[in-house]
């Protein structure tokens, strides 16, 4: 039984899709580069703050980030290679078949 993003990550999530932080992950991911942690979620925290999403102080954020990005490479969704020059993270096929649609935030035109 293949999981989709729009359906459950658990029975807790079963009526709700994917919170923020993992879209913005999967968003991220899906790019064909490949990303130290640090990096990473300094991407998807200003992705976050474009959208006003990012809540609860940036360590919690950066947990939360760590914690679903752990999540998904256990779900075989993100590879995750160790070098001698640290762990990189890439987005597999499988996370881009996953991708919801996310509205993209546009600057307000002044």
């Amino acid at each position: 039984m293949a999981h989709r993003f729009s359906g459950s990550f658990g029975s807790s999530f079963s009526r709700r899709g994917p919170d923020k932080v993992t879209e913005e992950l999967a968003v991220a991911l899906s790019q064909k580069t490949s990303y130290e942690f640090k990096p990473l979620f300094d991407l998807v925290h200003a992705n976050l703050r474009a959208r006003n999403s990012a809540n609860g102080g940036e360590e919690m954020l950066r947990l939360r980030t760590y914690e679903k990005l752990q999540y998904l490479v256990g779900r075989g969704m993100v590879e995750k290679t160790i070098t001698k020059a640290g762990k990189h993270y890439k987005g597999l096929a499988s996370l881009v078949s996953e991708l919801p649609v996310i509205p993209i935030v546009a600057p307000f035109a002044i």
